[in-house]
């Protein structure tokens, strides 16, 4: 089981001396990858009332993704970078190819694309983009991506995305990038029927969002079926799961994991977040804890 971790961009602040720091020892404690969120823009609570509980707001570190990814390329050499998630959306499809081709470029084919629809209409009414048929469009736009990553020259005439005979250079190493999809919440883990069977059709991975019980064992064994439905190797679609460090001990830690595997977990991702830890350093000893716990993968 590959096992990564959330880089923690919100509670080590915009020091780059920080960032490099966290990224450097994430590597060298043996952790395969870099799980990188995503807000372009914050939104004032006072102003917008449904972000009251929210732990995005305009007060929180929200470095651009592949600005600190292209940044992180050169100061490490072998862990992983992926977005998890990036609001592909209410963002220009083209514009994520290229950035994204860029990335696993200058990072020696490093690169994975965690994508989802978001949730904040605030950030879609402030990039001009339509928060209501995120979804549909979503799905367009994963095709774009990989025809962009494929070919030299692509002609792509959609719904939303209408492109002649035009192509990005450098293309990226691997071809495609992996797109990996997070969906489904704390309040909702198991996502509708329409975007579980979409994850299997279409994407390399899934991020889910549940804790490894029955509900969870259940939906992924629903999306196993889809996959096989959908004429795809079972091997073609990874499960990336989440383990939060914070209010658990150490042998919780072990016991989880092993729960994740027996569920068909392929991978995890190691979140030290929201637990009460203050600096790079807090942060760099938690996961040097887990690792200590759970060996390497």
């Amino acid at each position: 089981m590959d096992i990564g971790v959330i880089f923690p961009q919100t509670e080590i602040g915009p020091d780059p001396g920080a960032v490099r720091e966290f990224a450097q020892a994430a590597e060298d404690l043996g952790y395969t990858h870099l799980f990188i969120a995503d807000h372009v823009l914050g939104g004032d609570p006072q102003h917008h009332p449904h972000l009251a509980n929210s732990y995005y707001t305009h007060h929180s570190v929200m470095h651009e993704p592949f600005t600190l990814m292209g940044y992180l390329a050169g100061v490490t050499k072998r862990v992983g970078l992926g977005t998890g998630i990036l609001i592909l959306p209410q963002r220009q499809t083209a514009l994520v190819a290229k950035q994204a081709a860029e990335v696993d470029v200058l990072s020696g084919g490093r690169m994975r694309l965690g994508v989802g629809v978001g949730w904040n209409p605030l950030e879609y009414q402030a990039l001009n983009q339509d928060f209501h048929n995120r979804g549909r469009r979503s799905e367009e736009q994963v095709a774009v991506l990989r025809a962009l990553w494929t070919q030299e020259v692509v002609n792509f005439q959609g719904r939303w995305h209408h492109i002649t005979h035009a192509g990005l250079n450098p293309l990226p190493v691997q071809r495609p990038i992996p797109i990996w999809f997070g969906a489904g919440s704390s309040a909702s883990p198991t996502p509708p029927e329409p975007v579980l069977r979409r994850i299997a059709q279409i994407a390399d991975g899934w991020f889910p969002s549940f804790p490894p019980n029955q509900a969870g064992r259940e939906a992924i064994g629903q999306l196993r079926a889809y996959v096989a439905e959908a004429g795809r190797e079972q091997s073609a679609v990874g499960v990336e799961a989440r383990l939060r460090l914070a209010g658990k001990q150490p042998e919780d830690w072990a016991n989880e994991v092993r729960e994740w595997q027996d569920i068909g977990a392929t991978s995890l991702v190691v979140e030290a977040r929201r637990g009460g830890i203050g600096g790079v350093e807090g942060h760099i000893d938690a996961i040097q804890r887990f690792r200590d716990v759970v060996p390497r993968a």
